[in-house]
Order: C-alpha cells, then structure tokens, then sequence
C-alpha cells in the first residue's frame, strides 16, 4: 500500500465523518437548523485547504463547528522542533477531522472530538474526544468513559494510557484545574498502518453514537439563568485552554490555516469573574 493511497483513504474517511456528523447532528435539530458550510483554501492553492460546516444558535447547540482540512507545505523553522519527523526540511502533509460542540442547555457538556493523519519524514495517527460538563453528572461521566473503555479494547489500545494522557494534556496549569472529565487523547501512533485506521474510524463513528447518548438524555431538561451563568464561566476555562496550550490551534497557525477555521472551537458567549 502506497503512501499516496493511505494519504487518500485517510482524506476520503474525514469527508465521509463529517456528513454523517453533521447529518446527525442536524437530526438532533429536529432539522429546523442547518450547517452553513464555507469551503477555505491556503494563500498557495496547491498546499489544500478544507471545509468547515457551522451551526449556531439552534435548540440543542449554541454553536457547533465541524471542520475537515487536508493541508500541505513546510513548517516555519521555529516551529518544526514541536512536530515529529519534521525538524530538518519542515515538510508536512496532513488531513483531519476536528467537531467542537457548545450547548444551549448548560446541563448538557461541551463536546469536543478530532482524528488526524500527519505525514512528515514520519507518518502518524493522532486524536481523541473529551466533555466539558460545567454541572456535576456522575453517572453521564460513566457512560462517556464506557464507551471509549469499549472502542479502545475493540482495537487493542491502552484505554489506561488514553486516558491520562487525557487528563494531562487537557488541564489548565496557571488554573491547576482540569479542563472537564476528560476522555481520550492519543497521537504518534506509528505502528501498524491498517489497525491505527480501523481505530480512528471506529472512535469516529463512536463520538457519535455518544454524543446522541449524552443529548438525547438531557435535552429536555429544565435549566435556569443562574445554571447558564455557570456554563459560561466554565465556557471561560475552555477559551484559556485552546488560546494558551492547544496543539490544534498552534498547528493551524503554523501551517497556514484559515484563521476562522482555527478559531472555530471558542464558544458563541464566555464569562469571567
């Protein structure tokens, strides 16, 4: 298998991920919101560009954005000690899938899920999904984690290992404070082309299954102003997170990525005290 091929299967796959997201999602609107989709490309045409779908304001979402990009070019030289494989020449090519999803209803968490393929002087899978909740729910934290314990096992990976990983990267040091319950992260997963594919694929289809899980159980619940100003402060930890520590974010500025593409992820309203 070539590495032209992989490079297609992977990009194919992400298209693929992200009509079904947004077409569930859509479901879950009842179909009375859409996606507004916007298709970017790189100042350079050649080196790709993506396509990010948006819908705000809906009955379930405040704001959800499901970006897919497949981009390629050289690393600015500052930057190329940060990316595996890519610290002589800079160059790089990659394709990915990145959902953040912001709730109307404060009881419900944010949700935050991404699968990617790099491909510099080294190949790799990298990604993952995590909840953002800023109301306490046990037994909604047990649900989420079940589920990726399950797809994890499926593929033989170290759901263990996923999971710290997790919870170490999605934590906020000046706060000392996780970001939310955590979930899954993974990246440099170098090993065994056809298996690491089959991975991401299957959590791809599992951020779905979970997200209608985790929805449809609290979509009609009842919430007050004071549980939305909660949201929005926690909202607040969330933006700290992706403008300071992010790898998503800092790989987008420096490859060139549209710059409303990147930004996606921040939400609609935040609050600080």
């Amino acid at each position: 298998m070539t590495l032209e091929f992989r490079k297609k299967m992977t990009d194919s796959w992400f298209s693929y991920l992200q009509s079904q997201i947004c077409k569930e999602f859509e479901n879950l609107e009842k179909n009375k919101k859409k996606f507004q989709k916007r298709y970017w490309s790189k100042q350079k045409k050649s080196d790709g560009g993506g396509l990010s779908y948006l819908l705000t304001n809906g009955k379930i979402f405040d704001k959800v954005g499901v970006n897919k990009s497949t981009v390629s070019g050289i690393f600015p030289k500052k930057f190329r000690s940060n990316i595996l494989g890519a610290e002589k020449k800079g160059k790089y090519w990659a394709s990915g899938i990145s959902v953040v999803a912001h709730m109307k209803n404060p009881k419900i968490p944010a949700i935050h899920f991404n699968t990617r393929f790099i491909v510099t002087s080294k190949e790799w899978f990298g990604g993952g999904m995590d909840a953002t909740p800023s109301h306490v729910d046990t037994k909604e934290k047990k649900i989420i984690h079940k589920h990726l314990k399950e797809v994890c096992s499926q593929n033989k990976k170290n759901y263990k290992k996923y999971k710290k990983w997790c919870d170490e990267y999605f934590f906020l040091p000046h706060r000392k404070e996780p970001r939310g319950i955590g979930g899954i992260f993974f990246d440099y997963e170098t090993q065994d082309w056809i298996k690491n594919f089959k991975f991401v694929r299957e959590l791809g289809l599992s951020f779905i299954d979970i997200s209608k899980k985790i929805i449809n159980r609290k979509e009609k619940l009842k919430w007050t102003k004071k549980d939305k100003e909660k949201q929005l402060l926690k909202r607040g930890r969330y933006v700290e997170f992706n403008l300071l520590y992010d790898r998503g974010t800092k790989f987008g500025l420096n490859s060139g990525g549209n710059i409303d593409s990147i930004l996606m992820s921040l939400p609609p309203e935040a609050k600080w005290n």
